[in-house]
């Protein structure tokens, strides 16, 4: 008697040579807004041959879930992600298996709430010097600007000021490796092996290799010292496994600068888009102002106000909605994997996109509006598991996603006690989606003191 069940299948999706470099074409000029793409022609799976490599993109929550945590042990970093230890090493962005599992376990209790809120004071007084430096009138790159802070906070929470007036060549390191980066895996060069000495490869290896002489003497510094600091990098020296164990140097430099990227690169971003948003709608930026002027009353923001702040938590929950810094990720197949009638063959590259779950109409009503009252007024209570990603999901969620929200939430609310901020050009802005989602080129706003 014939089964009564189909044998699963590949995901439907654009089929042939010519479907395929179309495809190549589109993904290389914005992945994210393909995938969204895709799915909205295709369905909730979408699957596509490139090249000879199979690629799988995920828009169902469910199966999403599925592939991060339910059955995640049926999946690797996929070859983009481990693209990055070229420059990252080992640490926990790219790192597998045990190695991964011990090294989290070691740096999670650094990154509690409670240990994160001891650096609210260090967030503001940034923020503020920044300000100082504003005038009303003015018009200044908020990227870059956000940068700069970002990049001021995250040297003095994770090194304490051992950097000294180097930590702005470290910031200028950080864009070159982002831009040899998207050369490589957004165009044809992503087809070769990684031995093939690209430019974009060798300027990265010498920009690793520039910041390995910073952070091992930062490390080696730190050895030798009597006392303990309070900055992230002294609990992580002083962090040991279940058998006492400590991280090696090599160790400690990976997950510096792993933290160091998450910490700065992908904040500066949320919040170069909050204040272009709210430059945007006015009628939200007011809103936002009477709040923390109601909480704050004049005086500087603590760890302790955030939580008083819904409406401001809105603004930055919808601003890592419609633009997510963690944009995509990705994730291999370590075999053959079954989700109800789909199959993902082994050595399928599945891509995940929270930017294309968050474009998704059927869990965010017109998904393309800036909304806050969104996440206040109920309508997003109800929302799948997994269909909003701005940090990941299942147990690689971003272990730095506390602290990135209490600095975003600090930094929006003593600048927007200040001031408020105006467009100069009507201009859309390009989105630059390499390992990050940022603004491309400069993004110029105006200065208004309140």
């Amino acid at each position: 008697m014939a089964s009564s069940f189909a044998s699963p299948s590949l995901p439907p999706g654009p089929r042939g040579p010519a479907a395929s470099l179309r495809m190549f074409r589109d993904f290389s000029r914005c992945p994210p807004k393909q995938c969204r793409v895709a799915l909205d022609r295709y369905g909730d799976v979408v699957s596509f041959e490139l090249f000879g490599a199979r690629v799988v993109v995920v828009g169902d929550p469910q199966i999403a879930g599925e592939i991060m945590q339910d059955k995640d042990d049926a999946f690797s970093k996929d070859w983009v992600t481990r693209g990055l230890k070229l420059f990252l090493g080992e640490g926990l962005l790219t790192s597998e298996g045990e190695l991964w599992k011990r090294q989290r376990k070691l740096i999670a209790p650094s990154l509690t709430k409670k240990q994160i809120a001891a650096y609210a004071d260090t967030m503001v007084a940034c923020t503020k010097q920044w300000l100082e430096t504003r005038q009303a009138g003015e018009t200044h790159d908020i990227h870059e600007e956000m940068t700069e802070v970002t990049l001021d906070i995250v040297v003095k929470t994770l090194f304490g000021t051992d950097m000294g007036t180097g930590h702005a060549d470290v910031g200028h390191a950080m864009d070159r490796v982002m831009s040899d980066f998207q050369e490589v895996v957004q165009t044809w060069r992503q087809f070769f092996p990684e031995w093939v000495p690209f430019a974009a490869r060798r300027r990265t290896v010498k920009t690793a290799r520039a910041l390995d002489r910073v952070l091992y003497g930062i490390i080696k510094k730190r050895r030798e010292g009597s006392e303990a600091g309070d900055d992230l990098l002294s609990r992580l020296l002083a962090a040991r496994d279940d058998a006492g164990g400590r991280m090696s140097d090599e160790q400690l430099r990976d997950e510096a600068i792993t933290l160091f990227v998450a910490g700065h690169e992908t904040t500066a971003n949320a919040l170069s888009f909050a204040f272009l948003l709210l430059a945007e709608h006015p009628d939200v930026d007011a809103k936002m102002h009477a709040e923390v002027s109601r909480v704050l009353g004049g005086r500087d923001a603590t760890s302790a106000d955030v939580a008083s702040l819904p409406y401001l938590d809105a603004v930055l929950r919808e601003t890592l909605r419609l633009r997510p810094p963690a944009h995509i990720f990705g994730r291999e197949a370590l075999r053959d994997v079954t989700f109800g009638r789909y199959l993902l063959p082994k050595r399928s590259t599945v891509l995940i996109s929270p930017w294309a779950l968050h474009h998704d109409a059927r869990f965010f009503p017109d998904p393309y509006a800036f909304r806050p009252e969104r996440w206040l007024d109920g309508s997003t209570s109800s929302l799948p598991k997994h269909a909003y990603l701005p940090f990941g999901g299942g147990a690689r969620v971003c272990i730095g996603n506390h602290f990135a929200m209490m600095e975003a939430a600090l930094v929006l609310a003593t600048a927007a006690a200040r001031f408020r901020f105006e467009r100069t050009s009507s201009e859309p802005v390009d989105l630059q989606a390499a390992v990050t989602l940022r603004p491309r080129g400069a993004l110029g706003l105006r200065a208004v003191r309140r």
